[in-house]
């Protein structure tokens, strides 16, 4: 990292809060409350976080794997087998998107659990950028497959189809590394 860059990051981590998040701290401060002095709770919203974080990523990457497989150099490898592919995939997005929807509120509540130390922390704020990028993938990633679906003909965007499956795996992954180094943080 540049020395600049780091001298900035380390500036942020001890400003004061803003006006807004200081009173978004201050109105979550009995949740912290209670996650802090309950062990039950705090197991609770880390395992819905994680076992939701398991679950999607696991299907999605199950399914970036098949992608992967069924394509390669820009066209589907044999047959029906990319079509399959293309059916199976549209399956998975329904338990992903559940998955994400519980990872976002568990995500919510360790955010308000310390407003004070997430909001300062680069890793964090890391975390959130893979995110979002992971949910612009999906995005694209969907746009793809629904062109595919109105043209499997040659000069259909398989190409583009396993880079966005590629490039969902590199994520999935990055955002399991940001999380574990935001835990050890």
């Amino acid at each position: 990292m540049l020395p600049h860059a780091a001298a900035l990051l380390r500036a942020a981590e001890h400003a004061p809060l803003p006006a807004l998040i200081a009173r978004v701290a201050d109105a979550a401060e009995p949740w912290k409350n209670l996650y802090g002095d309950s062990k039950v709770v705090a197991t609770a919203v880390v395992f819905a976080h994680l076992g939701a974080l398991f679950v999607g990523g696991g299907l999605a990457l199950a399914a970036d794997r098949a992608t992967m497989r069924a394509v390669r150099g820009g066209v589907p490898v044999e047959g029906d087998r990319a079509e399959r592919s293309l059916v199976e995939l549209a399956g998975t997005h329904r338990p992903v998107v559940i998955a994400l929807a519980i990872v976002f509120v568990s995500g919510v509540m360790l955010f308000l659990s310390d407003v004070e130390t997430f909001w300062g922390s680069a890793v964090y704020w890391i975390k959130m950028a893979l995110v979002a990028a992971l949910l612009v993938n999906g995005w694209l990633m969907t746009r793809t497959e629904a062109a595919l679906a109105r043209s499997t003909a040659a000069g259909a965007p398989w190409g583009r189809l396993r880079t966005h499956a590629a490039l969902s795996a590199v994520l999935w992954m990055a955002t399991l590394l940001a999380g574990v180094a935001l835990a050890n943080s």
